[in-house]
């Protein structure tokens, strides 16, 4: 079975370091000389103008304290060594050096938000998405933090490539990290490339979203986990059936799936992040190698079923795209 679990680890960014010029020939600072240092980078910096994904103009004055909510970010602030001062912690992958950092205050997940973490905060400024994109969520983030600059990440209309590429530019502007962010955006276009060039059209491939017990189809346009690259790979679909974004997918029958007869299974295992109350979950391979309706279908026959990371459901970032991107451009090719 093709189940990688490989990350891509990028190379954390150097802090902005306070650099410190001397003015005159000999001395120490502002000995024998009315002139003041330079300022901290950091502090030069801002205030700057932005154009948010909504469209919003965002003027920043300041980034010493800030509030993100948005989970397609949450590792880029642990790369980018962010000073997040609040966060939903309780979303962060595992894998992610911040979420045990007690220094972050942590307001919980979207459906119950613990907002007096923010006001605590105090942040100078928000990026705010995905989760908390919804109209209640922002008005609730916003009135948590009335004088900071509100960043609004939601940008429904792009496609998957336009929105990482739009996104991460927009943040490495926000944080001066103009480098980092177009060196990740170049790995980010390597590893769809990668993937295009192992995959062969002729090669039909359906979505699985698995939970608990339960193995739903996720459709090729806007189905959780697998739609992502379907958009970004052109995938050839095993099956066009229309469906919805349900974070567990759809719920067709096993016969239905089966009829497909799907060469490849791209998965999500919602269960591996989020565990169901029974706590009987089974893993992804061992619902469907152990589904008697799905033998036959060749995805299974030749173990050609890709697992999404453990972590994915949580993430759904640029660095997990990248590292299914290389995952699947591993997989099509022992397929060839």
């Amino acid at each position: 079975m093709i189940t990688r679990f490989r990350r891509t680890t990028m190379a954390a960014a150097l802090t902005l370091g306070a650099a410190l010029a001397l003015s005159g020939c000999t001395g120490s600072a502002n000995e024998g000389t009315d002139e003041a240092p330079v300022e901290n980078s950091a502090e030069s910096y801002y205030p700057i103008t932005v154009t948010d994904m909504a469209g919003n103009e965002v003027t920043i004055e300041s980034a010493d304290s800030v509030a993100i909510t948005d989970n397609r970010f949450f590792q880029l602030a642990a790369e980018w060594d962010l000073p997040i001062s609040v966060a939903p912690r309780a979303l962060f992958s595992p894998e992610n050096p911040l979420k045990n950092d007690e220094s972050i205050l942590d307001i919980g997940n979207h459906s119950e938000p613990d907002f007096e973490k923010i006001v605590a905060a105090d942040p100078d400024l928000v990026i705010n998405g995905y989760r908390f994109g919804s109209e209640e969520s922002a008005q609730g983030v916003k009135d948590a933090a009335p004088d900071a600059a509100f960043v609004d990440m939601t940008a429904d209309e792009l496609s998957v490539d336009e929105y990482v590429t739009q996104s991460l530019t927009l943040m490495g502007e926000i944080f001066d990290r103009q480098d980092e962010a177009e060196a990740l955006i170049d790995d980010f276009h390597s590893a769809v490339d990668d993937a295009k060039a192992a995959y062969d059209p002729e090669t039909t491939v359906m979505g699985l979203v698995t939970t608990g017990r339960d193995i739903n189809y996720s459709n090729p346009e806007d189905g959780r986990g697998s739609s992502v690259f379907f958009d970004l790979l052109d995938l050839t679909p095993a099956l066009e059936t229309s469906g919805s974004e349900s974070h567990t997918g759809d719920d067709i029958s096993l016969e239905a799936i089966a009829g497909s007869n799907a060469a490849f299974f791209l998965v999500l295992d919602r269960a591996a992040a989020v565990s169901s109350e029974g706590g009987d979950d089974q893993s992804a391979l061992e619902l469907i190698n152990g589904s008697a309706s799905l033998a036959s279908v060749p995805a299974v026959v030749n173990g050609a079923i890709y697992v999404m990371p453990a972590d994915y459901y949580l993430t759904e970032d640029v660095f997990a795209y990248i590292t299914v991107l290389e995952g699947l451009a591993d997989a099509f090719a022992e397929q060839r």
